[in-house]
């Protein structure tokens, strides 16, 4: 018996220490938020306070010192984050989280990222290159002076941060540039289908905007067929890249002149539409300067406030979404890989050699290439098959890209925005910004409401007869670009007579407008439902503004709805699935079934009438929906589509309505059981904040990812973006990964209304009671000041002598 009682004391004994461990790395892991260190960096006292829900107020004396003190608080809250920024920039994403992320890594290797920011820090102009500094520097005295434990994600990879540096935050820029953008999806999706349909069926699968003519192109599936190119695998691309520009990523904005406010003074909403990720992409900050007073949402790795108001203005971006990718084919030379095809003849490739650390593995070595248009995206093996067989491919794939430019302007124009005094300032400011293009929306508080599409957009030359919607010949000179848009030309508006401006990633200028900007606006259903809410009252508060942030009628739900209450199933329970249609408005409310019921059956509707023509490969290629597409067929009766070309039958659309309703039926059941009363919209469409990498490891998702059930879908105001394909590690169906990322309100008349909220807490440490406070308060569309209360805590950062 005495052995078993000194037994249980040891194992009592090492709970204790277990727990006393615990609680001290616990409190040493947290950050300092009173008292007062000395640190090597900041010309000047920095004081950091912050208020009860962990948002600082960063007071310096200069900008450079205010860009120190970001710095530093971004390394003390949002270290992991940093690392995981820094990594995927740099394409070294495999060191830390093995073979799963080496071809993400081999793919951004191959874009190069990270040369095109030491490029662009070659050049950038010295203001900008002195806050880049001072932001690193924060950054660094904080992990080399002042961390006292490592965050639990570089513990349990064994990993140690390593010191930023201002490359570093030019490589994450082009990154959101990347998120931001993804027309060359689209290019390889065309190419794909090229191979099995003619371009007019294309064109009716990814049509033009409502009321708009299909762009006229030359008929490139016969020029690939005279090529020779095989551009079935091109699908290899978009599973092995970083997600950009899928569809639902979005935004909206919208700014209200006095004269339409219960205030008499401009009232900006703002909710930027992005991947949903734990910790939220987006910090909270305030800085003062002799200079400048802004608040707003930063980002971690960036020295400045992104979106914001300051003592003057107030402003907010939505995607424009232009075409500034294109793909070119560019042709090997026969019996010698080191030259490729230009106009002027065979010219040598450029190349570098680069190696890919691989956690657990051997080192991996590859050569990446350039030609005259950029990148060989290509070598990383995204296009393997497209360009022949792999012995001997007789052309590789090359991007151009605007936001690979060495001209680092969008910094600069950033760090202007953030101090203008207007709406005149703010426009001037935008015309150096370079990528990703954004309509931004701006008040200001003398009573000027404006809009501009700021960003670099490429001039493609009148012969030009493929338009930039499919990859084109490298070597003809037709297809290169011929210059850029002047900048002071993009659309804008000023103070219109309405009283109003609104943007949702619609076409966002007139008909007439005479520069080619895309022809893959986003469906207008967000902005037409805004509209309406706008011109529903003739004056409008701040309140108003938070209900349409919160509104879930769903316009693209509206227009198919008809055609689902037509389905004629023979399934058990297609009757009471009907019942629960019946007053169904389009409103997607997560407490009941009516919203499930639509988008299983619109999911599965979609994947009868397309797959069959597409192939399985394109069908499950990247995140479209093909709803627009859909509305078509069925509106139309594109009896085409609606055969099912495997089955020797002739299927009308009204057979694949009925059959798509009993398939969604079967899915609905076996996930929610039997009765349809019962089944809820929320249930399976959750707001996932995902975690990297603990989000892809079961037993560790819980205490990192977070999760909130959610109504609305792909086409509400308040979007939560609605996966039509199984998660990759879960298997789950409609999970929301994409949304609000974060919601603003400000009130030009009484800043002390402002208010905002983003996806999950100030913390990116999981053991912090702020990791997750956001979270049910975003759900919920609840707010926080955004020029705060009293400060709870006081940190002074001064400089070591």
């Amino acid at each position: 018996m005495r052995w078993m009682r000194r037994g249980l004391m040891l194992v009592v004994l090492l709970a204790i220490a277990a727990v006393a461990l615990y609680l001290v790395y616990r409190q040493r892991v947290l950050p300092q938020t009173d008292g007062s260190v000395q640190l090597s960096g900041p010309a000047g006292e920095v004081r950091i306070e912050r208020d009860a829900v962990g948002i600082p107020t960063i007071r310096a004396g200069s900008a450079e010192d205010a860009a120190f003190g970001l710095g530093f608080v971004h390394a003390q809250d949002r270290l992991w984050q940093l690392e995981t920024h820094r990594r995927i920039a740099s394409g070294r994403l495999a060191e830390a989280f093995g073979a799963p992320a080496l071809e993400t890594d081999r793919f951004l290797r191959a874009l190069g990222v990270k040369r095109a920011a030491a490029a662009q820090w070659a050049r950038i102009e010295p203001q900008a290159r002195s806050v880049l500094v001072a932001y690193s520097q924060g950054v660094n005295a904080f992990v080399q002076q002042a961390m006292q434990a490592r965050p639990p994600e570089f513990l349990i990879l064994g990993l140690q941060p390593e010191p930023w540096t201002p490359q570093d935050s030019l490589a994450w820029a082009i990154m959101m540039a990347w998120d931001l953008g993804g027309n060359w999806g689209t290019e390889l999706q065309r190419m794909r289908l090229s191979l099995r349909l003619p371009v007019e069926r294309i064109n009716e699968l990814i049509p033009p905007y409502p009321g708009d003519k299909p762009l006229a192109t030359a008929d490139y599936a016969a020029m690939y067929r005279t090529l020779k190119v095989d551009g079935k695998l091109g699908a290899q691309a978009l599973q092995h890249a970083p997600e950009s520009g899928i569809e639902g990523v979005g935004s909206n904005n919208w700014v209200l002149a006095g004269s339409t406010t219960t205030t008499g003074k401009p009232l900006l909403a703002n909710d930027p539409h992005l991947k949903l990720s734990a910790p939220a992409l987006w910090y909270f900050a305030r800085i003062e300067t002799p200079a400048f007073k802004v608040a707003g949402a930063t980002m971690p790795g960036q020295p400045t406030v992104v979106l914001g108001q300051n003592e003057h203005i107030a402003w907010g971006f939505t995607n424009t979404g232009p075409d500034v990718q294109d793909l070119y084919l560019e042709r090997i030379r026969p019996g010698d890989p080191t030259h490729y095809q230009t106009p002027q003849g065979w010219e040598k490739f450029e190349t570098f050699e680069e190696t890919i650390k691989v956690k657990g593995q051997s080192d991996v070595q590859m050569t990446v290439r350039a030609t005259r248009h950029g990148p060989v995206i290509s070598d990383a093996g995204v296009a393997s098959g497209l360009t022949g067989p792999a012995s001997s491919p007789g052309y590789v794939l090359a991007m151009r890209w605007t936001a690979l430019d060495p001209d680092p302007g969008t910094l600069e124009a950033s760090l202007d925005m953030v101090q203008a005094r207007s709406v005149p300032e703010f426009v001037k400011a935008t015309s150096r910004y370079v990528a990703p293009m954004q309509n931004m929306v701006v008040a200001d508080r003398e009573g000027r409401i404006g809009v501009v599409s700021a960003g670099r957009v490429p001039l493609r030359k009148p012969d030009n007869e493929l338009k930039g919607q499919v990859p084109s010949p490298g070597w003809e000179a037709r297809y290169d670009w011929a210059g850029f848009l002047d900048p002071t030309v993009t659309p804008r508006e000023l103070d219109p007579p309405r009283g109003w401006i609104a943007t949702a990633n619609q076409r966002i200028h007139p008909v007439d407008y005479p520069h080619y900007i895309t022809n893959e606006w986003a469906a207008p259903y967000r902005m037409q439902r805004i509209e309406q809410m706008l011109q529903a009252k003739p004056k409008h508060s701040i309140d108003d503004l938070r209900d349409m942030h919160g509104d879930v009628l769903s316009l693209a739900t509206v227009r198919l709805l008809p055609v689902l209450r037509l389905a004629r199933s023979e399934h058990p329970l297609a009757a009471a699935a009907q019942r629960e249609l019946a007053d169904f408005d389009g409103r997607m409310v997560g407490d009941k079934a009516a919203a499930l019921i639509f988008w299983a059956w619109a999911r599965q509707l979609s994947q009868g009438v397309f797959a069959d023509e597409m192939g399985a490969e394109s069908w499950s290629a990247g995140g479209r929906a093909y709803r627009d597409a859909l509305e078509a067929v069925m509106e139309g009766n594109g009896a085409w589509w609606c055969d099912d070309k495997s089955t020797p039958a002739e299927e009308t659309c009204a057979q694949q309505n009925a059959a798509a309703l009993t398939r969604a039926l079967d899915e609905l059941q076996q996930l929610q059981g039997p009765d349809p009363a019962a089944w809820r919209w929320d249930r399976a469409h959750q707001a996932r904040s995902e975690h990297r990498p603990f989000s892809r490891v079961k037993a560790l998702a819980p205490w990192f990812e977070m999760r909130a059930p959610m109504g609305g879908d792909t086409y509400t105001v308040n979007v939560s973006r609605v996966g039509l394909k199984p998660d990759a590690t879960t298997g789950e169906l409609y999970l929301d990964e994409h949304g609000p990322s974060l919601r603003a309100l400000y009130d030009l008349g009484d800043p002390a209304q402002s208010r905002f909220m983003h996806s999950t807490g100030q913390s990116g440490i999981s053991l912090s009671p702020l990791y997750r406070s956001f979270v049910e308060r975003w759900a919920k569309v609840d707010y926080v000041p955004v020029w705060g209360g009293a400060a709870e805590h006081t940190l002074v950062l001064q400089p070591r002598k």
